[in-house]
């Protein structure tokens, strides 16, 4: 039988009912070859979880990236809540390793099958939302994907805007820009960095993200909307 205990230690929940726990990770094929067990497939889990994911990631981004338009954001959503990123994300828990598969499902190499791991993952989602709360799943949620959210935002940025503001200002001042780090706030697992970009003394915009990288673009994008700089 799986580890429990171990799972929950790797996922940083303690939880009350760890039956529920359990429900998450029951495959129907496990449940197909054991009709007389007690246990019910993660299906209706994966349903609700799909949905917890969902709106925790929206507002997420919502709050985030306020200048994001809704197309933008929408891609983005599409892009962390896809079962392949679900799936790189269940794999590097292993939480394979602690399936209830059935024996055909187990041959087939049902531990490793995207489709498996990302409905897991989601059903785990809703057994930490019932137990634990919405802030315990949320905070789970975006420690998971720190690493994944940062790299979307990255992929998806349409102008590299710090070498665009630095042409500019070579062009104009033959100077180059600095980028200075003023704040840093959040729980360790997810920070907000809020970055300068100066030159001299002169403060030329202000720029905020989940990643250095991403502020300083930011700050960069905000240097070049102010009018009175690139006009």
């Amino acid at each position: 039988m799986p580890d429990l205990a171990a799972l929950q230690q790797t996922l940083g929940v303690a939880f009350k009912n760890i039956p529920r726990l359990e429900q998450a990770l029951v495959h129907s094929s496990y449940i197909n070859e054991n009709p007389t067990l007690a246990l019910t497939s993660n299906e209706r889990l994966e349903f609700l979880g799909d949905a917890v994911l969902g709106l925790i990631i929206a507002e997420k981004l919502y709050q985030d990236f306020p200048h994001f338009n809704e197309g933008k954001l929408t891609k983005l959503r599409a892009a962390l809540v896809r079962r392949d990123t679900l799936a790189r994300m269940a794999s590097a828990i292993h939480l394979g390793d602690y399936l209830y598969l059935g024996k055909g499902e187990e041959a087939k190499n049902g531990r490793h099958k995207p489709a498996n791991l990302a409905a897991a993952l989601e059903a785990v989602i809703a057994a930490i939302f019932l137990d634990r709360g919405s802030l315990a799943v949320r905070d789970f949620i975006l420690k998971l994907l720190a690493t994944e959210l940062e790299n979307a935002v990255s992929r998806d940025t349409d102008v590299d805007y710090k070498s665009a503001l630095q042409e500019l200002i070579q062009s104009r001042k033959q100077q180059t820009p600095g980028y200075y780090v003023i704040a840093t706030t959040g729980p360790e697992h997810d920070r907000t960095f809020t970055v300068e970009v100066r030159l001299g003394q002169t403060v030329l915009g202000t720029g905020s993200g989940k990643s250095k990288k991403t502020a300083e673009t930011e700050a960069a994008r905000s240097a070049l909307a102010k009018t009175s700089f690139t006009g």
